[in-house]
C-alpha cells in the first residue's frame, strides 16, 4: 500500500477485487476501502462508513474495547461520532499511511489522521491502527485501535 494516498478513487461499499495474490490488487482494494471510509466522514454518511467494517468489529477507544456485533450497534456508535465531529465543525478528514502489511487474507494498516474545520485549521490529529480481513474479493475493517 502506498505511503502517499490519492483520495480520488473513492468507491461505495467494501474494497473489491483484491484476489488471493495479495499484490497490487490487494493494495489497490485496501486503498479504495480507506478512501471510501474517509469520504463517509467527509460527507457525514454513516451508512457508507458502516459498510467499511466486517461484523463483529472491535473498536478500542479511550483504552476500552467495544464489540459491535451487528450493524445497528455499529451505526449507533458511528452516528454519535459524527454528531461530535459536527459540533466541532469538522468538514475535512485526511490521512497518511504510516505503515501497512498484507499477509494472506489479513492486513494491518496504520493511518495518521488530521481533521480540519471550514477555515482549514486542524482541529484534531490522531493515529489509528486497523486490522483488516478479506472475505472473498472484499476487504473490511475488523478492528480499530485509536491512539
Amino acid at each position: 500500500m502506498s505511503e502517499d494516498n490519492d483520495h480520488s478513487s473513492a468507491q461505495n461499499g467494501s474494497a473489491n477485487g483484491a484476489g488471493p495474490d495479495n499484490g497490487t490488487g490487494a493494495e489497490e482494494a485496501i486503498a479504495a476501502l480507506f478512501d471510501d471510509y474517509k469520504t463517509g466522514f467527509d460527507d457525514y454518511e454513516a451508512d457508507r462508513i458502516c459498510d467499511c467494517f466486517t461484523l463483529p468489529v472491535v473498536i478500542w477507544q479511550q483504552e476500552k474495547g467495544h464489540v459491535f456485533a451487528d450493524a445497528d450497534e455499529l451505526m449507533e456508535n458511528i452516528e454519535a461520532l459524527l454528531s461530535v465531529l459536527d459540533k466541532e465543525g469538522i468538514v475535512q478528514s485526511d490521512f497518511h499511511v504510516s505503515s501497512s502489511h498484507i499477509s494472506g487474507t489479513s492486513a494491518m494498516v496504520t493511518l495518521d489522521w488530521q481533521q480540519s474545520n471550514g477555515d482549514g485549521e486542524i482541529v484534531t490529529d490522531f493515529t489509528c491502527h486497523y486490522h483488516l480481513l478479506q472475505d472473498g474479493a472484499d476487504w473490511g475493517i475488523a478492528m480499530v485501535v485509536n491512539e
